[in-house]
């Protein structure tokens, strides 16, 4: 087993944060995880992974297991720094929509209109022009890959990138299905640079990477303190030792480096409104709208948005990437509602960081999001509401009000289970807003019930209303 090293580094905010930073269940869910990661490593020979947790605007917990190099014995630390792969692809969608909130570029907009040269062969006669947004999303069905680079390590050149568009046709029509493309991601850099006029690498380092103080990311750049690559491990426990590899024009898909600290700050942005300015390098509804499903598996497993890869795991939806790069393999999932991120970046070929992402958030993650739980303000139950609960009859079908432990909640007696239930939460004036966990119903809407002669007698949901039932 190698010797394991770290630093601890817990970022201390105000003092809401802070709590949460301190909270039992919160250091219990991480002692819990260090426990099993450090089995994991000593199990499976890994070299070395980078941890971090991340609520709202704060880095809760960062930590650095195995090694960066492994025969000079270079710990990995929270500030080691990892090629991140395809997480690369999330600056590059970054970008892409710093330049629509700028007026400069729509989705819907043709490739070609920036690129005059993308005139790639359609597999029908009547395929569309492929557009941004298809790009973004992995549904322009262009090829996964523009050569044998995975095999022989020698990415092409922007050159070569035009040459394999010309001689090569698409694979499927656009928007048939989702197919993942680090060819697209390619020529969405190549988008940026001819709208910006700037280099990619320029690009982001200027627009996104300085204003978020990622200090330490970079583009195709061997930096020091970059963490050695090594292969998956073999039958006779070697691993082999991968020099740096440029990504060329192919950065804008995979090229990028960054430590657990930086992404953190990219991480932070995910949870941030406002007007762009500053570290808010994209307007909320950009934001809005990178994380919204554009694009799903054809068996509805997953999902794609603008840029970000977006998964279901139990009860809850992530939103995030993963990378594979020769020597790296990187996670980040971001949980949207309750404002938590975790990152997970290491340098073995087989070291399933997603896996690790995973339980990573289902741990600590978890713990975090229950310690900042914080219950709206709503009106203190009245024993008088008790009235409201009856049955409420339309045209249109029936709802039942009923009373559980001082709250109120909708079901329809007719429906198949009574655990669909929409709440009932109080807003003071005898008013109620209902909340429900699908956008089916009536969610958000004001509810209010009329009374006549001491009695109620119908119930309003929003525009509409049923009669109360004898």
């Amino acid at each position: 087993m190698l010797p394991l090293k770290f630093v601890l580094l817990v970022t201390l905010p105000l003092l809401a944060a802070a709590g949460v930073a301190d909270h039992p269940e919160v250091k219990g869910a991480e002692r819990l995880f260090e426990s099993w990661l450090n089995g994991q490593m000593a199990q499976r020979g890994l070299p070395g992974i980078a941890i971090a947790v991340v609520h709202d605007q704060e880095l809760l917990w960062s930590r650095g297991f195995g090694m960066a190099d492994v025969q000079a014995k270079v710990a990995v630390t929270p500030a080691t720094k990892f090629r991140m792969a395809s997480h690369s692809k999330l600056f590059t969608a970054t970008a892409i929509m710093q330049l629509r909130d700028a007026g400069k570029v729509r989705l819907d907009d043709p490739v070609a209109m920036y690129l005059p040269w993308f005139q790639i062969k359609g597999t029908e006669q009547d395929d569309p022009p492929i557009t941004i947004e298809e790009l973004l999303t992995h549904s322009s069905g262009l090829s996964r890959e523009a050569g044998p680079h995975w095999s022989n390590y020698e990415f092409p050149t922007a050159a070569e990138v035009r040459k394999y568009i010309e001689q090569n046709p698409s694979i499927y029509s656009p928007e048939v299905r989702f197919k993942y493309s680090n060819l697209a991601l390619t020529i969405a850099g190549m988008v940026v640079e001819a709208i910006s006029g700037e280099t990619y690498a320029g690009y982001v380092t200027k627009h996104i990477f300085e204003p978020l103080g990622m200090n330490d990311s970079s583009v195709d750049q061997n930096v020091a303190g970059l963490a050695v690559g090594y292969g998956r491990r073999m039958p006779d426990g070697s691993r082999t030792t991968l020099r740096f590899i440029d990504a060329r024009a192919m950065g804008a898909a995979t090229g990028i480096t960054s430590t657990t600290e930086d992404m953190a700050k990219f991480v932070f942005l995910q949870f941030r409104t406002g007007k762009v300015g500053g570290a808010q390098i994209l307007s909320t509804g950009a934001l809005r709208l990178m994380h919204r499903v554009r694009m799903l598996e054809n068996n509805w497993t997953r999902g794609n948005a603008i840029g970000f890869a977006v998964s279901r795991e139990k009860d809850k939806v992530y939103v995030g990437h993963g990378g594979s790069y020769p020597g790296y393999k990187t996670q980040t999932w971001i949980q949207l509602d309750d404002k938590v991120g975790v990152i997970v970046l290491s340098n073995g070929d087989d070291s399933a960081p997603n896996d690790i992402a995973l339980h990573l958030m289902q741990t600590v993650g978890n713990a975090v999001a229950k310690a900042v739980q914080i219950k709206p303000k709503q009106a203190a139950w009245e024993p008088a509401w008790s009235r409201f609960a009856g049955l409420y009859r339309s045209v249109g079908g029936e709802q039942a009000v009923v009373e559980l432990n001082q709250r109120l909640v909708i079901i329809n007696p007719l429906g198949p289970n009574p655990e669909e239930q929409m709440q009932l939460i109080p807003l003071g004036s005898g008013l109620f807003r209902m909340e429900s966990a699908t956008g089916g119903s009536a969610v958000g809407e004001v509810v209010r019930f009329a009374e006549e002669n001491g009695k109620v007698v119908r119930m309003y949901i929003g525009g509409s209303f049923l009669q109360r039932a004898e």
